[in-house]
């Protein structure tokens, strides 16, 4: 499942698990201060437009909306679910940096 691309519904976009991983890690690098932003993050992400890191950011910021108004439920992890702890470090930090707005 983490190797299927991720898209939304009203956008031709197919974004890979490791493509998003970069896109959230070029997120948390260029934030809402940085010059040419979304030029910076196509450039990291590479293979995409800036037009398209725009885009899935406004997806992420609609999915972000819909799991905080509780719209989408939160899923329920198994203990040692496949992932190991380093892993969940990983993207807590990540994720703790990222400056979405």
């Amino acid at each position: 499942m983490a190797s299927e691309p991720l898209s939304s519904p009203n956008s031709n976009l197919t974004w890979t698990a490791k493509k998003n991983t970069e896109f959230e890690n070029a997120l948390a690098i260029y934030d809402k201060e940085s010059p040419e932003r979304w030029h910076k993050i196509a450039m990291f992400i590479g293979g995409t437009s800036e037009e398209e890191v725009k885009r899935q950011y406004e997806i992420l910021l609609e999915d972000i909306k819909n799991i905080e108004s509780g719209k989408v439920p939160l899923p329920s992890y198994k203990p040692n679910g496949g992932s190991s702890r380093g892993d969940i470090n990983n993207k807590e930090q990540r994720l703790k940096y990222l400056k979405l707005q």
